[in-house]
């Protein structure tokens, strides 16, 4: 049975369903990130470094720079040097120098990464049904959310 947003966090009044809505989108965003930390434990990375390996995915064969992969990602305070430098650790990516720009490194994945990703992507929709929607419904939440975004 689905809770309310009034008994998952122990609150009846609300300033006004504005309120109310920020609330409910702030705890269902933090909903969201607990599981897929725990869908992604097995694979021994967090949300933010499957963003990346996503990004680099998309990019590949070709490099892309540290400053690139961050104007990408869905969470904007991420520290992608320190993300990058714990994959590099993890062998699911690879840095070179820049041919360009010998200051810059280009980022590419790893085979290893791609065997990670391709694991990943076999539970994927798995981990999709963690909202309830239909096809219909979840176009029209995506829907809203753009529009709360201006």
């Amino acid at each position: 049975m689905n809770m309310k947003i009034e008994e998952e966090i122990s609150q009846t009044k609300f300033r006004n369903t504005l309120q109310k809505a920020i609330i409910n989108v702030i705890f269902t965003s933090n909903w969201i990130q607990d599981r897929q930390q725990s869908f992604f434990k097995p694979y021994g990375i967090t949300a933010q470094q499957f963003n990346i390996l996503r990004i680099l995915r998309g990019q590949h064969p070709n490099g892309i720079s540290g400053a690139s992969i961050k104007a990408r990602m869905m969470d904007k305070n991420s520290d992608v040097s320190r993300l990058l430098d714990r994959l590099e650790v993890k062998e699911l990516i690879e840095k070179k120098l820049s041919p360009l720009d010998k200051r810059a490194t280009d980022v590419t994945i790893s085979a290893k990464g791609m065997e990670v990703l391709n694991e990943i992507d076999k539970k994927q929709k798995e981990f999709d049904g963690v909202i309830a929607l239909s096809d219909d419904e979840a176009e029209q939440l995506s829907d809203l959310l753009d529009k709360c975004r201006g």
